[in-house]
């Protein structure tokens, strides 16, 4: 299978946010270099493809990459443009560029479970007494669900066939985001009401997303904590500086 990394360089919403993730240095690397580095080490994984700003990724990282294209600012359309390129595939790895402490093990274990759950679309999650234990100072969103609380990872298993299906759907969740109403027009009243209580379960949020966009969608958890600890405010880059430096 091949993988797909997301590397765009739109500013985020807030002061604090990190531009252009994917060149950022952490000890003598950008932060994309160690993500790269971690695949090469996963036997799944043949070919590598990045998408964001083609001149400054190929003067960066060179061929460390199999292909780099141009992207855009949208994280979706810069998906549906590698999914694209990738024509033919059966099965994609997708990844963000802004987690530079992923490891093979914890990709090898996340592939592994996506392909014996036989479904269009894997996400990983995280258990938070995991992270906490593992990374004590760390700070992370986190649901509470009645199987415990969750944060999410950054790491999707996808079944290129079903991109046109869950295209309009992201697209709504992304642009509603911070918009309870209209989201839950989306999702349903019902829906967020348990989701904001807590007793909402994984299993009702899979068949959510299997009706909303006609796939099989699954989830992951993974015993990996890295694989949800990603780089996104300035405050993160001590963190990581911290832990790649004794790998």
């Amino acid at each position: 299978m091949n993988a797909i990394i997301l590397a765009g360089g739109k500013k985020g919403e807030h002061p604090n946010t990190i531009e252009n993730k994917a060149l950022l240095k952490i000890h003598d690397k950008y932060m994309i270099e160690y993500v790269i580095d971690s695949l090469k080490k996963v036997p799944q994984i043949d070919k590598i493809l990045v998408v964001g700003d083609k001149t400054q990724l190929t003067q960066a990282i060179g061929s460390k990459a199999d292909y780099i294209i141009e992207g855009t600012g949208s994280i979706v359309d810069n998906t549906i443009k590698a999914l694209d390129y990738l024509s033919g595939e059966k099965e994609i790895l997708l990844l963000t560029c802004d987690i530079p402490m992923i490891t093979p093990e914890a990709l090898e274990h996340f592939i592994k479970s996506s392909r014996e759950k036989n479904a269009d679309l894997c996400y990983s999650i995280v258990e938070k007494s995991l992270n906490d234990e593992k990374y004590p100072e760390v700070k992370r969103t986190y649901a509470k669900l009645k199987e415990g609380e969750f944060t999410g990872g950054n790491v999707f298993y996808f079944n290129p066939e079903i991109k046109d299906r869950c295209k309009d759907f992201v697209d709504k969740m992304l642009k509603y985001r911070k918009s309870p109403a209209k989201m839950a027009q989306i999702l349903g009243f019902t829906f967020l009401i348990k989701l904001a209580l807590g007793v909402l379960t994984i299993n009702s949020i899979k068949k959510k997303c299997d009706k909303l966009m006609n796939i099989n969608a699954e989830v992951v958890i993974s015993p990996y904590p890295e694989i949800g600890n990603d780089v996104d405010k300035i405050s993160d880059i001590e963190f990581v500086e911290k832990y790649l430096s004794v790998y």
